[in-house]
């Protein structure tokens, strides 16, 4: 162990342990947004956010807008004839019952959010978010001297 100092070890171990860290941070983001994948398309009026909610029913998604940042939460319940038996047969297993997700979304810009629409339509959530008008019509050029 020529060479080494008396603290290499120790700094060594620290280096390890935060890339464990970063990688046990980077699976738990993985698997948060694989719950919903998310596109996001910047078109020249607006930012359209393509989401996959599939098994939820229109009313039981909820939107919200707050600065640059869109929140999607669908959550839903199980029927009310959660016995094991139904008028259609027996289960032998049931996965299908209460769920609920939420997903953040940072846009790349400001929108206007009074001015948003959604669609929802097989299972895959639309969402128009349009950007401000530009106030470049209203810029005035200065010639320098």
């Amino acid at each position: 162990m020529k060479g080494r100092r008396p603290f290499d070890d120790i700094t060594d171990l620290f280096e390890q342990l935060g890339e464990e860290i970063d990688e046990v941070g980077e699976a738990l983001e993985t698997r948060a947004r694989s719950d919903v994948a998310v596109d996001i398309l910047e078109r020249d009026d607006a930012f359209v956010v393509h989401a996959d909610l599939p098994g939820f029913d229109r009313d039981d998604i909820d939107l919200s807008v707050s600065g640059q940042e869109l929140t999607i939460r669908a959550e839903s319940t199980a029927d009310e004839e959660a016995a094991d038996e139904t008028d259609e047969g027996r289960f032998h297993r049931r996965e299908r019952r209460e769920r609920s997700i939420t997903r953040r979304v940072r846009l790349p810009g400001e929108v206007v959010a009074a001015d948003a629409t959604a669609k929802y339509n097989h299972g895959v959530l639309t969402v128009t978010l349009p950007k401000p008008a530009s106030d470049s019509e209203d810029t005035t050029r200065i010639h320098v001297e």
